[in-house]
């Protein structure tokens, strides 16, 4: 095992961690008791929803489905995914202001790891390697690394934390 993937590994498990202590442990310990309905705002939900929406089009499987390779060099499919990864967090980075920054955050990380995730996998390409090729080893990764998937987790969390506005 390589120290790109061992360290891909370890951020993951990292990653999971804080999660699963700031969205669903911590919560749990510091919940005040109180009777008061809480009021909360249609905006905090909806931007929820947009973020749940987010999660899923920059999960790398469904980022790649929708993003065509025919003609492209890797080095090409690896700006072409990066940017839409970029453009997609930044088209919604207002929405931060309506949810907990533990959610925030994971989104932040989710971002950051799937951009890390395909320029590892590009950087062990050969330089004559094709888009279609960048595509295949980086599902490849995520079948063989099963805690890459971290998008899953992210939703879960952000639906979970929805849940609390409904």
């Amino acid at each position: 095992m390589d120290n790109s993937t061992l360290l891909s590994i370890v951020l993951g498990l990292a990653i999971v961690a804080y999660l699963l202590y700031a969205l669903v442990i911590q919560p749990k310990k510091t919940a005040p008791e109180s009777n008061a309905p809480k009021q909360h705002s249609p905006l905090q939900l909806q931007a929820y929803e947009r973020l749940i929406l987010l999660v899923d089009r920059i999960a790398l499987p469904n980022l790649i489905s929708r993003t065509p390779s025919q003609g492209l060099s890797a080095s090409e499919m690896q700006f072409v995914l990066t940017k839409n990864i970029r453009e997609e967090f930044d088209y919604n980075v207002t929405q931060q202001i309506y949810v907990t920054p533990e959610a925030w955050n994971a989104l932040k990380n989710l971002k950051e790891k799937n951009i890390l995730y395909i320029n590892q996998v590009a950087q062990e390409l050969p330089p004559n390697a094709t888009g279609m090729d960048l595509q295949k080893y980086v599902l490849n990764f995520l079948v063989n690394e099963p805690k890459a998937n971290l998008h899953e987790l992210v939703s879960e969390a952000l639906s979970f934390e929805a849940k609390k506005y409904l």
